[in-house]
């Protein structure tokens, strides 16, 4: 009998493949050199200690929504890296630099997925383009914080990254869960879109512990992964059906939850997503709002991300006009100006909280 060819019953539905760089390649044409990972090393290290509450700093994730343009990235790093050394005394500022958008149904997936913004889908040019302007980034001196989202991914930019996080729509994925608990970095866990706070202290849970699972090793190969945990996950809390969650209330709850659980009692809160009601001109009120419980001595609010970039507001791709520089395409982001202000405010309020707990052991 005539055999039946594998091209009969597999990738039906795919329509080209194209050869994928490896990691190892491109780690070779951008490497990481000592002095960078020194920055990368000594942002995970000072991120672990501030989520210890071994440093009673803020932790401060900040920058655009996601990067569509390189170079207005960096110029948005330049002007951050002066106020993070402004404040360094109070804040520990890591540089939100998102490459992958996940999308609750269809839109532009982010530079590594589509560097051209035009759906042509290039994604070893995305890789390039992603690891450069990390690199970029980390010789001003600013650790950097990125979305894990697809799980191969991290293998082409993770020794760059000093602070990760897995998503909303992703911290129920087994795969996720698995991926973070053999990342080197600290990974927060934010909260379903649905509010739900309960399944990403089981991500925590989860990644807290060794997994086996396949994967890519640096060379691009299949290979078997086996990880030890991470010690360093934690919750962030974003809001969720259009409620918010950052409130007294909601972070009393959220710390007996992760208490009941035998988890660390510390959390990472959203400013943007539903805490602002999607509303970047709200941002800064819902940092107000953790300003106030920083300095009446809460403890259990370690963290605060930021959605900012050069200009404010948000603008659709249309290839009939040239896009605004430094305005997001994705969510709306605070500008520049309002963005200092509220860093600002934020670490007067570690101040105070500093002052009101002087032997450094703020309330919980």
């Amino acid at each position: 009998m005539p055999t039946i060819g594998m091209g009969r019953t597999s990738d039906q539905r795919i329509d080209r493949i194209v050869p994928l760089t490896t990691p190892a390649l491109l780690h070779h044409e951008l490497p990481l050199d000592e002095s960078l990972a020194r920055v990368v090393l000594d942002g995970r290290r000072s991120a672990a200690r501030v989520l210890d509450r071994e440093d009673d700093r803020l932790l401060v994730v900040v920058g655009p929504c996601s990067v569509h343009d390189p170079a207005a990235a960096l110029n948005y790093a330049r002007r951050l890296r002066v106020a993070a050394a402004e404040h360094a005394d109070d804040l520990l500022v890591v540089m939100r630099v998102y490459f992958e958008k996940p999308r609750s149904t269809v839109g532009w997936k982010g530079l590594i997925n589509d560097p051209g913004l035009d759906g042509s889908g290039d994604v070893n040019a995305g890789l390039r383009a992603a690891r450069a302007l990390l690199l970029d980034v980390l010789r001003l001196g600013l650790p950097v914080g990125c979305e894990f989202l697809d799980p191969i991914t991290p293998q082409y930019i993770a020794d760059t990254v000093s602070w990760g996080a897995i998503g909303a729509r992703t911290v129920e994925s087994q795969v996720h869960r698995q991926l973070s608990s053999g990342l080197s970095m600290p990974i927060g866990m934010k909260n379903r879109p649905d509010g739900s706070v309960g399944t990403a202290v089981d991500a925590i849970r989860a990644a807290g512990v060794p997994h086996v699972f396949p994967g890519i090793d640096v060379s691009g190969a299949p290979a078997i992964m086996h990880t030890r945990g991470n010690a360093d996950c934690h919750l962030v809390l974003r809001g969720g059906r259009g409620e918010p969650n950052y409130d007294a209330g909601s972070v009393g709850r959220s710390l007996a939850l992760l208490r009941a659980a035998g988890l660390p009692e510390r959390l990472v809160i959203d400013a943007s997503h539903d805490n602002s009601g999607k509303d970047h001109r709200r941002q800064p009120l819902v940092a107000t709002a953790l300003a106030e419980q920083l300095a009446d001595g809460q403890g259990g609010i370690v963290g605060v991300m930021l959605e900012s970039f050069l200009v404010p507001g948000r603008q659709d791709l249309d290839p009939t006009r040239p896009l605004e520089y430094g305005q997001s395409i994705t969510d709306a982001c605070l500008g520049w100006p309002e963005t200092e202000g509220v860093l600002a405010d934020l670490a007067a309020a570690v101040r105070a909280r500093r002052a009101a707990t002087p032997t450094g052991a703020a309330r919980d």
